[in-house]
C-alpha cells in the first residue's frame, strides 16, 4: 500500500511540476506549484518527516504561495512583451536545460543509487522526536544559514512590497513623508460666516393662512 500511495503521488508532484513551467496563466502556474508542495509533503509522511511535510504545509502553501499569487495578481505584467523573443532564445534555453539535468540526474545517481536504505526507516528512540532531532542541528551547527534564510525570505517581501507601489499610469502615489509632515492648518480651515434667518413669504391675496 505505501508503494502504491508513493507511485501516485509522485505522479501527480511530476505533472505538477510540469504545469508550473508550461502554464501560460502565471496564476494557474502558482496553482500547479502549491499542488506540488501538497504532494511533495505526502511524500514526505511517508518517509516519517512529519515535521517538514506540515512546515512545507503551513509556511509554503499558507504564508508564502498566498503572498506569490498576491504579487502575481497585483503586478501589472505585459504578457505579449513577454513572450517577444522566445523562439529566438529556444536554442539557448534548451542547451542550458538539458545542462542542468544532466547535472542533478549524475548528482542523484551518485548520491542516492542504494534507495534500498529509504524502504527501511529506523524508529525513532523513545523519548526522541523529529521535531527535536532537527531543532538542535538548526539552532546549533546551522544558526547562521538559518538566520540568512530568513533575511533572504525578509528581503524578497520587502522586493514584492516595492514592484507593486511602483509608479503606473493612473495610479495613485502617496509620498509617506509628506503625509508625516501634514499639520492641522494644512488640513483644516475654520471660517466665521453671519447667521441666515429665512423669512416666510406673505400669503397672497384671497389665500388663507394656514393654522398653526
Amino acid at each position: 500500500m505505501t508503494e502504491i500511495i508513493f507511485y501516485v503521488f509522485a505522479a501527480i508532484l511530476i505533472l505538477a511540476s510540469l504545469r508550473v513551467i508550461t502554464a501560460r496563466n502565471p496564476v494557474h502556474a502558482a496553482l500547479a506549484l502549491v499542488l506540488s508542495f501538497f504532494t511533495g509533503a505526502v511524500l514526505w509522511m511517508l518517509m516519517q518527516a512529519e515535521f517538514l511535510a506540515i512546515s512545507l504545509v503551513l509556511v509554503y502553501v499558507g504564508a508564502v504561495m498566498v503572498l506569490f499569487l498576491f504579487v502575481v495578481m497585483m503586478l501589472d505584467i505585459n504578457f505579449e512583451q513577454l513572450r517577444e523573443g522566445f523562439w529566438k532564445n529556444l536554442p539557448v534555453a534548451i542547451v542550458v536545460g538539458s545542462v542542468m539535468a544532466a547535472e542533478m540526474v549524475l548528482v542523484l545517481v551518485s548520491k542516492f543509487n542504494g534507495l534500498d536504505r529509504f524502504t527501511d526507516i529506523p524508529a525513532l528512540p523513545q523519548g526522541v522526536s523529529n521535531i527535536k532531532q532537527l531543532g538542535v542541528p538548526i539552532y546549533t551547527d546551522y544558526l547562521l544559514p538559518f538566520e540568512l534564510a530568513a533575511v533572504l525570505l525578509l528581503v524578497a517581501i520587502i522586493a514584492a512590497i516595492s514592484l507593486t507601489l511602483r509608479r503606473r499610469k493612473n495610479t495613485k502615489y502617496q509620498n509617506p513623508a509628506v503625509q508625516v509632515k501634514a499639520k492641522k492648518a494644512d488640513r483644516l480651515r475654520i471660517v466665521k460666516m453671519d447667521a441666515v434667518v429665512e423669512v416666510p413669504e406673505a400669503p397672497a391675496a384671497g389665500e388663507e393662512t394656514p393654522a398653526a
